[in-house]
């Protein structure tokens, strides 16, 4: 029985890779054998250049591991227990209390400075761990599900933190059970399921695996069914459907380029509104490329 098996994981400097999967995947697993804190039985993993069997004391000054759940001390106060951690960094001084200023800043927990930890809401004890792991200033970040049991706007502010920590240069794995939590945040994602890696892309290559042809959305001033039969005879368009006054184009396969189909309609005599390639869904496409693996979402 293996709790992971045959994981190929390759990430450059800035990325933020979201890491998809239902609970008891292997996701966790994962990230404590990245963190050298769990020993595989065979297999390798590389920290910027790092073994995790040669040099794991290196790996563990670069890397910040925050687990789902962790404690906090209830007779610590929020900064008491930032400078606890980096005393344990060997972080001393007035380099001390301006680092742990600093992170209070970064998470936006620098109101609750004086607050015993133990009163903290379920979003701020996210921020506070996640402050705790960025003391030490490591260039590779474990997250392991950050976004879980938080309420909408605590999600939110948690995305946007991702998001500036992502712009700082540091690579960025970050866990979730739910995909819709991470599809605006990460530029690269893997899927795990039953210890397996079922997709590993960045979100272009995945969209260019699930949408075949590129669907326009158009809108007119005037007679969008004359507008629907000129668009029809073009080379390009393979399908066009009306849904009210909008004008749904479905692109030949193959064809990605349709900024000439603009120059077509306001030739003929027609004044654009709206003409807008239409999303893909990340969660469908997810689904899509997972059919038949046993993932669960």
């Amino acid at each position: 029985m293996h709790a992971i098996r045959n994981i190929d994981l390759d990430l450059d400097a800035g990325d933020l890779f979201g890491f998809i999967g239902p609970n008891g995947a292997g996701k966790t697993t994962t990230m404590r054998i990245i963190a050298t804190l769990l020993n595989p039985t065979s297999g390798e993993a590389y920290v910027c250049g790092n073994s995790i069997y040669t040099n794991p004391k290196e790996i563990r000054r670069l890397v910040g591991y925050m687990p789902d759940f962790f404690g906090v001390y209830d007779d610590m106060k929020v900064i008491e227990y930032l400078e606890f951690f980096a005393a344990a960094y060997r972080i001393t001084g007035e380099a001390r209390r301006k680092r742990c200023n600093e992170m209070l800043e970064i998470v936006d927990l620098d109101f609750k400075r004086d607050a015993f930890a133990n009163t903290l809401s379920r979003g701020q004890t996210q921020r506070l761990g996640l402050a705790r792991v960025l003391l030490h200033d490591p260039q590779v970040l474990l997250l392991d599900e950050p976004l879980s049991g938080l309420d909408p706007r605590a999600r939110i502010e948690m995305r946007e933190l991702l998001r500036r920590l992502g712009q700082t240069g540091k690579t960025i794995v970050v866990s979730s059970h739910i995909l819709p939590e991470l599809s605006d945040v990460c530029n690269k994602f893997g899927i795990i399921d039953r210890g397996v890696m079922t997709v590993n892309s960045t979100v272009a290559d995945i969209m260019k695996q699930i949408r075949k042809q590129v669907i326009l959305n158009i809108m007119v001033d005037k007679d969008a069914a004359a507008a629907a039969r000129l668009l029809e005879q073009h080379d390009d368009v393979g399908k066009v459907e009306m849904v009210d006054e909008q004008i749904i184009v479905t692109l030949v396969e193959g064809v990605e380029d349709y900024s000439h189909l603009a120059g077509v309609l306001v030739e003929a005599g027609f004044g654009l509104t709206l003409l807008s390639e239409e999303a893909v869904d990340l969660e469908k496409a997810f689904m899509m490329l997972t059919k038949g693996t046993g993932t669960n979402f």
